[in-house]
């Protein structure tokens, strides 16, 4: 669990955000969604550390973050998983040694464990015979499982997700979607997800930050989406006329 408590930041005059309250449960992918310049990704970066905030604690399983020295920093980035917007693999490595980087930064792992590991993981997101290609070589489909692999062979407690089905197809978004909340579920992980695909949200939605200039301006889950008024977020979610329908079809049962 990763708990944020009355969390604000700034740079210089400008505040981004401003007194955020939200729990991220364990075992559930948590979803922040919002326009861009709500303060989601820098949101995202001081949970991570990357930012230092000016008020406010983010709590790691009731440990907050601001009272840890350096050693309990550097062990709780070992705990971390992390997937980036465009998967950040590196292109002049394979697919298992992109897998196994995460493994020689932080452990000393003998190689065979090593290579074990990476196998186990590939296996388990389906990749089971690219471990010797390079990313240029596979899919966008495939590069992101490569990258969800990277983000769990630590076995992390907790996962950060930064738009995981930026450029993917539909069909392709909600096998990534499925797989960041099977792998969730079956690890028991924090998982935070960032994202603008409103399908993401239908799918995978079990609890939802939704911020508006700084602020947490509505939470919950999936089916509690469908049925709120609070046009701020009707706004934003049902901005398509597709999904206004759906929206429509849903009040009706139908």
């Amino acid at each position: 669990m990763i708990e944020i408590k009355n969390l604000h930041k700034s740079f210089g005059e400008e505040k981004i955000l401003k007194g955020i309250d939200f729990v991220f449960e364990t075992g559930k992918t948590n979803l922040i969604i919002g326009q861009s310049g709500s303060g989601k990704s820098v949101l995202l970066k001081c949970m991570l550390g990357l930012f230092t905030p000016e008020q406010g604690t983010i709590e790691y399983d009731g440990d907050a973050y601001s009272s840890f020295n350096e050693e309990q920093k550097r062990d709780l980035r070992t705990k971390v998983g992390m997937l980036f917007q465009g998967g950040a693999l590196f292109d002049s490595m394979t697919v298992e040694e992109n897998v196994m980087f995460p493994l020689r930064m932080f452990t000393k792992t003998k190689k065979k464990d090593l290579k074990d590991r990476v196998h186990e993981v590939l296996e388990r997101v389906n990749l089971n015979d690219t471990g010797q290609k390079y990313p240029a070589e596979i899919s966008g489909g495939m590069q992101k499982r490569v990258a969800i692999a990277r983000a769990i062979v630590n076995r992390p407690k907790y996962l950060f997700c930064d738009e995981p089905n930026s450029g993917l197809d539909p069909h392709t978004a909600t096998v990534i979607d499925n797989l960041i909340h099977d792998l969730t579920v079956e690890y028991d992980i924090t998982t935070v997800v960032i994202t603008h695909d409103m399908n993401s949200l239908l799918e995978i939605g079990e609890n939802i930050a939704f911020l508006k200039d700084g602020v947490l301006a509505w939470k919950g889950d999936k089916t509690q989406i469908f049925k709120t008024e609070d046009e701020t977020v009707t706004d934003f979610v049902y901005s398509s006329d597709l999904f206004k329908k759906v929206r429509v079809a849903q009040q009706r049962g139908i």
